[in-house]
């Protein structure tokens, strides 16, 4: 068995994207994060978890999902790593 990375692709709402980064590192400790310009102002965030392969990453986009001030997640890949 390996481990499982993540990454996920948020959308804060609008105006929120440093409180929201703050309150992930806080609850989920990620192994990286970081916040992304997309245009005119709008940021997302780009966080990354590692895991063991036999638990799925749905308890993660779940926990993404249910922080306040968070519009959508999006899983941008998942990859198997030794």
């Amino acid at each position: 068995m390996g481990n499982v990375a993540v990454l996920f692709r948020v959308y804060p709402e609008e105006g929120k994207a440093e409180e929201v980064k703050k309150e992930i590192i806080d609850t989920m400790k990620p192994q990286s994060i970081a916040l992304e310009d997309v245009a005119f102002g709008i940021k997302v965030i780009k966080v990354l978890f590692i895991h063991d392969d036999s638990k799925g990453s749905s308890e993660f986009e779940e926990g993404l999902k249910n922080l306040k001030g968070v519009n959508e997640v999006e899983v941008l890949e998942e990859t198997l790593i030794s």
